[in-house]
């Protein structure tokens, strides 16, 4: 049996520097904004994306009428600020792209910042995620902040995360996997933990089509806004939630027959200690997620202490880590990579490609 390889749950140690085809140099790097309070990461987030384009606005109002019209610059979706800067009224593409420009600038401040830490030196690529990357306007961004890095000097390239942004967080998990779940299984579960939404699904690897994983991929997924809820849930309730969405995970697998592994590879905000513990980070989660008393895998263990009749195993990492994890069957080329994250905060993770995986590839 393809259990029998499977460590006891209470031996499974979690934010493992040491995974099957990396290794972790570097998560969670909290960059303070030089003479000022903060952190240099606040700069490029999603809502900061949102704040230089009211900056554009609030020169222009002066002088006028808003080319934006009246809509909050917090509430311009996505595909609301790509189709302007594609088809809208010159001054209102010109609005987006002046804050494309400025957010490009910022993007790549950063990224020098994070190449003189001790653990990004020597990357030769950075990909970048987050709800962001999958607009136009982000890709935009990404390319020019790129390009800045480049022209001054800088032999590295930043890319947009492969996966959408939606998916990403989920199909890392796989990779936080041991070996044994790849034989006898065909799926697994997955959580994407975040300071607006909370996403669970089942991930098949899809290891017949790609032995390498690369076709792993999300088969069903359910999906949570907890920011948007009034009152605010608490952390007892957002757990609650995230357990009754892997169960009916588990019921809609085991309807359509897959064989789900006894695994759950949880993506979360913050730095993560090897017992499961969250100790800092959280603060853009519902409730306080920082307590010592809390522990995430424990609550899910005991919430779902078997999947198809085995023990459930749980491992859990900061969630920009297993969005760059997806990554990583495209990048066995290359020796050293990291990962930025644009969202509620600025994730960030720094990957080595183990030898061994390089040699196999």
């Amino acid at each position: 049996m393809a259990t029998s390889l499977a460590p006891s749950v209470s031996d499974i140690p979690h934010a493992a520097a040491m995974l099957p085809a990396v290794r972790i140099d570097s998560y969670n790097v909290e960059l303070r904004q030089p003479d000022e309070e903060g952190f240099l990461g606040d700069r490029v987030t999603k809502g900061a994306f949102r704040d230089l384009i009211e900056e554009w606005r609030e020169r222009l109002r002066k002088l006028g009428d808003d080319p934006l019209g009246e809509t909050p610059s917090h509430d311009l979706a996505k595909k609301q600020l790509d189709r302007l800067l594609r088809e809208g009224p010159p001054e209102a593409a010109g609005v987006v792209q002046g804050a494309v420009e400025d957010f490009s600038q910022e993007l790549a401040t950063i990224v020098r910042r994070f190449l003189r830490q001790k653990g990004w030196r020597d990357t030769q690529r950075i990909v970048v995620g987050g709800g962001l990357s999958d607009s136009y306007v982000g890709r935009l961004a990404i390319g020019r902040a790129s390009v800045l890095l480049r022209a001054a000097g800088t032999d590295l390239s930043l890319v947009p995360i492969r996966h959408h942004h939606d998916e990403g967080g989920l199909i890392g998990a796989v990779h936080l996997a041991p070996a044994w779940i790849f034989s006898g299984y065909d799926s697994l579960l997955a959580i994407d933990i975040g300071g607006t939404n909370i996403r669970a699904g089942i991930v098949a690897t899809n290891l017949r089509r790609a032995p390498d994983l690369s076709r792993a991929a999300v088969w069903r997924a359910e999906f949570w806004r907890h920011r948007d809820e009034e009152p605010p849930p608490t952390r007892d309730a957002a757990v609650a939630r995230i357990i009754a969405m892997l169960e009916s995970l588990v019921a809609r697998a085991e309807k359509a027959e897959l064989a789900l592994a006894p695994f759950i590879g949880v993506g979360c905000p913050g730095v993560i200690e090897p017992d499961g513990r969250i100790s800092r980070g959280g603060q853009n989660l519902p409730g306080n997620w920082e307590s010592s008393r809390f522990n995430l895998p424990r609550a899910l263990r005991e919430a779902l202490p078997t999947i198809g009749g085995h023990p459930t195993m749980v491992v859990m990492h900061n969630d920009a880590v297993v969005q760059g994890l997806s990554e990583v069957p495209f990048l066995r080329d290359l020796a050293r990579w990291g990962v930025l994250t644009i969202g509620t905060g600025l994730g960030n993770a720094r990957f080595s490609s183990r030898e061994d995986a390089i040699a196999q590839s």
